[in-house]
């Protein structure tokens, strides 16, 4: 049985039936061995991982799954090995069966951040939009979501959602190998939307607000967060070339800027709740993630600017309700 089943049934059960049916046949065309160099390797590690039980599962105040006494006779060298294929691991942390998961992002922290700032999660329908393997995802159903929807289409990050998939074993939580383009328009069913991340990697910023309030229902919630830069209201950067080595950064506003953005395509509310600076201890290198991250981003001489001579790194979580 596909491990997608129990979604496309609760999207019939949401008077989706005519998206289940699209998802039925997207989602393996996107996951299918020839679809990325990587993939069939991918697929031998899953198939390859011990068949072990969890004696406990904790999600609520972080993403435990088990501990060191469940592994029985397996070798935990093994299974670390295991884990590894499906590198790099970015956004956690988390602890298997006893192996501690040390990703290059402390995704905790920001969830530690937002959390007292949104709505209840508890009996919400979520949609995740590029939430990478599912971390914050499983945080949500720690939180007492009905459903959760992740979409993120580089595939390791859906595999790495699918590995801790086999032994949470939650039907309330999905992570789909799609892009925000792969979904229908005018969705206008899910309680609470979350965009962490994104928002600077669309070339039309005001586009991807207006998508993002058309998967809400009216009067859902929007829970944004995004690169800011100081400044008045109007002011916004536009990186030349690359912004901290990344290629696909194309607006960076400032907080009023963004505000004003969200007043314009029609949210209500509007409000920032939180500005962070995105330290070396949030955002590094691990054993897990072995590429560069931000302390090879930053100007080495003045950890306040990046490479380029841009401000460095500052986030900004903006949350706002869609009209009735």
């Amino acid at each position: 049985m596909s491990l997608y089943q129990g979604l496309y049934k609760q999207l019939e059960a949401m008077g989706l039936s005519g998206w289940s049916q699209q998802l039925q046949q997207i989602v393996p065309e996107k996951l299918a061995l020839n679809g990325h160099g990587n993939m069939e390797k991918w697929q031998a590690a899953l198939n390859a991982l011990p068949k072990l039980l969890p004696s406990q599962i904790e999600l609520t105040n972080k993403v435990e799954i088990g501990c060191v006494d469940d592994l029985a006779d397996f070798d935990k060298d093994q299974l670390i090995e295991q884990l590894k294929t499906f590198h790099p691991w970015r956004k956690g942390p988390y602890s298997l069966f006893g192996i501690d998961i040390d990703t290059e992002w402390r995704s905790d922290w920001k969830w530690d951040r937002i959390l007292p700032h949104i709505q209840s999660l508890a009996g919400r329908k979520i949609l995740d939009i590029g939430g990478g393997n599912g971390y914050h995802g499983w945080r949500m159903v720690g939180e007492g979501a009905d459903l959760v929807l992740g979409i993120d289409p580089t595939l390791v990050f859906v595999m790495q959602y699918q590995l801790m998939q086999r032994y949470i074993a939650n039907e309330s939580h999905y992570v789909l190998p799609l892009g925000i383009e792969d979904l229908p328009a005018d969705l206008a069913c899910f309680d609470t939307v979350f965009s962490m991340g994104v928002l600077y990697h669309r070339r039309s910023p005001i586009d991807h607000l207006y998508e993002l309030r058309s998967f809400l229902r009216p009067d859902g919630e929007l829970v944004l967060e995004t690169l800011v830069i100081e400044g008045e209201d109007g002011m916004t950067l536009m990186p030349k070339g690359r912004y901290a080595k990344m290629r696909n950064v194309w607006f960076i506003p400032s907080v009023d800027s963004m505000l004003r953005w969200l007043e314009r395509c029609g949210y209500k509310n509007s409000r920032c709740v939180d500005i962070n600076t995105t330290s070396l201890e949030e955002q590094h290198s691990t054993d897990w993630m072995t590429f560069e991250s931000l302390a090879d981003f930053l100007d080495p001489e003045d950890r306040t600017r990046t490479i380029e001579g841009y401000p460095a790194p500052v986030r900004a979580t903006f949350i706002a309700t869609a009209p009735k």
